[in-house]
């Protein structure tokens, strides 16, 4: 009898690279990195089994920091380089690393089918709110009034809200955390351990062109009274315990209560909770954090190879006649005129 070969442990130095790290000096994306090469030694898995996508902007320089495979790819393009990634080899443990413009505007299509399709994958969008890499134009995340390059008199846009468009098109796990938050390894951790794709919302401040647009509810004097982190099976308190979210009944929408008997216990596979909690803003309204809704259900990669074995079985694979199948034509070696 073979005795398996235990997965070597890792510290977080084995997942760091020798490249410089370069993004603005107090960047958000500097905290996310350190927390990622914290979390992954205690995840049990290891560098060279682990690969990091990414796709255009700054959040997009992630897979160079990182002692894994990595793939910086083309603008809103990672989703489909990872889908491949996936498919060629189900055994990786796949990264995507992306931002809000990257992956909702011109990467809108391609995260809506990754998510629709349910590949198992951990899929992070950093959310500055802001096109950071290219000077600090709008984005689809940007609030009505933002002011930037592209739009000097305010923005008139309607943001997206990027854990809703998860959830509308069929995500299976959604969850937000903070850059700074000691907190945000918990999060990754939970990601992780999900079958299928783990989306996660990263608030991520850019100190240079949307600088403090989360203080209202990050700032360390607000963070007690508009942070409710969750935690499932237990009830949904914030302000240090001295109030909760419970459900109006008339209106069919979350409210803050100091009625503690009424306060919602939360369940991670309640999805029309999940669907409220990511619509629960303004009016002294707490930003739900942590996880939001986990629910797996069969992956994408592996329908895809249990039906190859299925119809590979008793079959002998030959490319010569796969190439010669239906019309084909030989091309005769013309004499040479000059």
């Amino acid at each position: 009898m073979n005795d398996m070969t235990p997965i070597r442990t890792t510290t977080p130095k084995d997942w760091e690279t020798d490249q410089e790290v370069r993004w603005c000096p107090g960047c958000g994306d500097y905290a996310i990195l350190k927390a990622m090469q914290r979390t992954m030694p205690e995840l049990g898995v290891t560098p060279e089994n682990t690969v990091f996508i990414s796709g255009i902007g700054c959040s997009s320089r992630f897979p160079y920091y990182m002692e894994t495979y990595g793939f910086h790819t083309i603008h809103g393009r990672a989703p489909a380089v990872a889908t491949g990634v996936k498919l060629a080899n189900p055994d990786l443990d796949v990264w995507i690393i992306t931002g809000d413009g990257d992956a909702l505007s011109i990467g809108g299509n391609h995260t809506m089918h990754l998510i629709r399709r349910n590949l198992d994958c951990q899929f992070l969008l950093f959310n500055n709110e802001i096109y950071g890499l290219t000077k600090g134009q709008y984005s689809p995340t940007s609030r009505v009034g933002t002011r930037s390059p592209s739009t000097p008199f305010g923005s008139v846009d309607r943001p997206i809200r990027p854990c809703a468009v998860a959830l509308g098109t069929g995500a299976r796990f959604v969850a937000r955390g903070i850059d700074v938050s000691k907190k945000l390894p918990e999060v990754l951790k939970a990601a992780h351990a999900h079958k299928g794709t783990a989306f996660v919302e990263i608030f991520q401040n850019c100190i240079v062109y949307n600088d403090d647009v989360f203080a209202p509810f990050t700032a360390r004097e607000n963070a007690s009274a508009m942070q409710l982190w969750l935690e499932h099976g237990q009830p949904m308190l914030f302000a240090g315990g001295t109030k909760g979210i419970a459900v109006d009944r008339q209106k069919l929408e979350l409210v803050v209560t100091d009625d503690l008997s009424q306060v919602l216990i939360h369940d991670v596979k309640n999805r029309s909770v999940a669907h409220m909690l990511i619509e629960m803003v303004g009016d002294g309204m707490p930003v739900a954090l942590g996880v939001l809704y986990d629910d797996p259900r069969s992956t994408f990669e592996s329908a895809v190879v249990a039906q190859n074995a299925k119809v590979s079985t008793g079959r002998a694979a030959d490319l010569q006649a796969l190439i010669a199948k239906g019309q084909t034509w030989q091309v005769e070696k013309q004499p040479h005129v000059i």
